[in-house]
């Protein structure tokens, strides 16, 4: 495929995920006084066809973790899950300020994105229980899209940060699985391929914060987790390539840990959370078998 017939895919692709209207939430929780540090809510639509409680998916949308993406672009997805028979908690978090002089947003706020993360997964369980009535949260499942993919692997490794760290736990988090949805999951290799316009470096503070924050964000350098976990990439990905997936995987089978990589052909960056797509039920799939 030529580059221009590339891109002409990638730009409809992300036009069809995009454009989607907003699916509105059942019920939105505060987990914190920030404005953004909000839970939206969506009881399953159905029994997904296994009876019995349904399963908490925590979704971490994209946007490379700047302030102009927040929750709402990711709600179709949420929407399509909940009619999948999953109830869903859609987590709003932090993200880089809008840039100065009218330049580009910035990419993620240190350490606030990831004090969010910490907290709303911590408060998930109490809030579940309350806006999530018959669904069960000891079958928790956590997945993000792109830089959400990202938090949703750094969720998942949090008892294995450095001992100084704020967000650090004492155990692995009680989670069935995640499922990474092409996530920014190598920080490394992704600030090689200048993935999302250089946001991985733009986030850990430049080049003087970069060395010194790594150990602290880079889901790489945290395995094994000792959690199921499955990374789905569309192999025509041109905004998190698949050479950052695989990079993930290899370091983790070198912890001595098993991550499925699931390898899409003919899929790029934005079908992965577009009901529309055939990608889309891949996902899903992919949730139950964790799930359930």
């Amino acid at each position: 495929m030529s580059d221009d017939s590339a891109a002409a895919r990638a730009a409809a692709e992300e036009e069809s995920a995009l454009s989607r209207p907003p699916v509105g939430p059942d019920a939105t929780a505060a987990y914190g006084d920030d404005p953004d540090q909000l839970i939206d809510f969506y009881v399953p639509r159905a029994t997904g066809g296994h009876g019995g409680p349904a399963p908490v998916v925590v979704v971490l949308h994209g946007g490379a973790w700047r302030a102009p993406y927040d929750r709402r672009h990711i709600s179709p997805f949420a929407g399509f899950l909940a009619r999948r028979g999953f109830a869903v908690a859609s987590v709003e978090y932090r993200r880089g300020a809008d840039g100065a002089d009218g330049g580009a947003p910035v990419a993620g706020r240190w350490p606030d994105t990831f004090d969010d993360v910490a907290a709303a997964l911590d408060a998930l369980p109490g809030l579940a229980h309350r806006h999530l009535p018959g669904a069960d949260p000891r079958r928790t499942v956590v997945t993000g899209h792109s830089a959400g993919g990202h938090l949703a692997l750094w969720a998942a490794a949090r008892h294995l940060l450095p001992a100084d760290a704020p967000w650090r736990t004492d155990r692995p988090a009680p989670l069935r699985g995640v499922i990474a949805l092409a996530p920014i999951a190598d920080f490394a290799v992704a600030d090689k391929l200048d993935v999302c316009g250089g946001a991985v470096r733009q986030f850990l503070g430049g080049d003087d914060g970069f060395a010194e924050r790594q150990p602290y964000a880079d889901p790489a350098l945290l395995l094994p987790t000792g959690i199921a976990t499955t990374v789905v990439q569309g192999r025509c990905d041109t905004e998190v390539p698949q050479a950052v997936a695989e990079s993930y995987a290899d370091a983790a089978a070198k912890a001595g840990e098993v991550v499925g990589l699931t390898l899409l052909e003919d899929v790029g960056h934005f079908p992965l959370i577009d009901p529309a797509a055939d990608a889309c039920a891949v996902v899903a799939e992919e949730i139950a078998q964790l799930a359930w």
